[in-house]
């Protein structure tokens, strides 16, 4: 069964796999980029059973004299490929003395890009639908979701990738970054990640606590990572960043969507329920919610989606969203989101959780309570999930945003308490998704980048203040 092992120390020291530099796949080349690939086990129950191949990626540092170890690097997701990640850290924001500092290693996961890719046999609409489920404004439209829910999970279930389907998790993801790590010949990394890089950062730090070094975790997912629970916050997140976009469209009434706050956000209601009756160019009242979230994770994107309000409310097509969940991904996604944790399967439950959440979080409560393919998972002998918790050495820093519309302040808090002593948190006044190296506030981008240059970290958790727009 996978996951009948010890859950630490089950990568072999002396092992001889090593890595052998060269370019980089076509969509992952850039300056100074290098790249390898490492066989790993399938299961490490069975360490010398079947193998599958991940790809690996180093920007190394040009300052031997400053380079202190390597820093582990991982974008999100989960399904995010990371082997450009080291070099787009490091040519929009990274400051030198950390780039200076460490080789950074990015590497796609295992399912996703270039790491023994996995696939739902997807069709183009169904990946132009995504990953969020329709909105649910009655229990008939839940029973009617589950049905397409229950088609996702089947074709998964049935790709011819479906092997993976047990082993593709985030505990065998974190031992794959251990395997990384004894094949590079490093005792110990420094880490950061973001988003669902937070979980997979947490679950590395539980299972190999002695090979940590710094571990920064940037916009955190509860301890749990990515469950139903989680899925859950982000309708309470979309609500807690609106008002500051329905701020912003309200500062700029060329938009034609309202002069103050009030108007903008009827406008969002009355968009949602005209596009629920009658799409325009494809785009419904689920698909104009999720493109809104989209919007809200950063500051600069607020334009673009208030242009995209203005488009729809005149009845004309916008252009189609960015393919951020290709086939690969969208489904590597699926495969770890519903491995990691056991979701509710009864359609009743997701019934209660919808008009709970269409009452507490009416922008996207509808939408994010309902039910997914995860709920008709095959389970059979899928591995216990990792609990994270607060045995081992204080290295830890969560930096986060109040308003986080994607991990919103509440997972992340429950994650610093199960993580305890290990780690200080900071907090900034701020809203968006991401902290670190590219938000605006220079205290918490700081406290990171003292933390993973000197080790020093604040002795207690700590806010900083909203920092005015320049």
């Amino acid at each position: 069964m996978a996951g009948a092992f010890a859950a630490t120390g089950d990568t072999p020291e002396d092992t001889t796999a090593s890595l052998k530099w060269g370019s980089c796949p076509k969509g992952a080349a850039a300056p100074r980029l290098e790249c390898a690939t490492l066989q790993v086990p399938l299961d490490y129950g069975k360490p010398d059973g079947r193998q599958i191949e991940i790809a690996v990626s180093r920007l190394a540092s040009d300052k031997p004299e400053k380079r202190r170890g390597v820093l582990f690097t991982n974008p999100g997701g989960p399904g995010a490929e990371g082997l450009i990640y080291p070099a787009a850290l490091a040519a929009l924001g990274m400051p030198k003395d950390v780039v200076d500092s460490y080789d950074l290693i990015g590497f796609d996961p295992r399912g996703a890009g270039h790491s023994s890719p996995v696939s739902c046999d997807l069709t183009p609409q169904q990946q132009e639908r995504g990953a969020f489920p329709a909105y649910a404004h009655a229990s008939a439209d839940v029973t009617r979701e589950a049905k397409y829910a229950r088609t996702i999970a089947q074709q998964c279930a049935g790709s011819d990738s479906a092997w993976m389907l047990p082993h593709t998790t985030t505990a065998n993801t974190a031992r794959d970054m251990d395997r990384i790590r004894a094949a590079l010949g490093e005792s110990k990394i420094s880490y950061l990640g973001a988003s669902y890089g937070t979980s997979l950062g947490a679950v590395y730090a539980t299972l190999f606590p002695p090979h940590g070094d710094r571990i920064v975790l940037d916009s955190s997912l509860g301890p749990r990572g990515y469950d139903v629970g989680a899925f859950r916050l982000v309708a309470g997140g979309m609500e807690e960043r609106f008002p500051e976009f329905a701020a912003f469209v309200a500062g700029h009434p060329e938009y034609g969507l309202g002069t103050t706050p009030r108007q903008v956000t009827a406008k969002f209601f009355e968009l949602a329920k005209r596009l629920d009756e009658k799409p325009v160019g494809g785009v419904d009242g689920s698909m104009f919610r999720g493109r809104t979230l989209d919007g809200l994770y950063a500051d600069s994107l607020m334009p673009d989606v208030a242009k995209t309000w203005q488009s729809l409310d005149k009845g004309e097509p916008i252009p189609p969203a960015a393919p951020a969940n290709a086939a690969t991904s969208m489904a590597a996604r699926l495969y770890v989101i519903c491995a990691d944790t056991r979701w509710p399967t009864k359609i009743g439950e997701y019934q209660r959780d919808v008009a709970v959440d269409r009452l507490l979080y009416p922008k996207l409560g509808g939408s994010t309570a309902n039910v997914g393919p995860c709920a008709f998972w095959p389970h059979k002998d899928f591995e216990q999930p990792v609990k994270v918790g607060s045995r081992g050495p204080s290295n830890i820093l969560l930096v986060q945003n109040e308003r986080d519309p994607g991990t919103p302040l509440v997972g992340a808090k429950k994650l610093r308490w199960a993580l305890g002593q290990r780690a200080t948190m900071v907090t900034a006044d701020e809203g968006g998704h991401g902290v670190y190296p590219f938000g605006r506030n220079t205290c918490a981008n700081n406290a990171v980048t003292i933390f993973l240059t000197t080790g020093g970290r604040p002795a207690h958790d700590k806010t900083c203040a909203t920092e005015p727009v320049t």
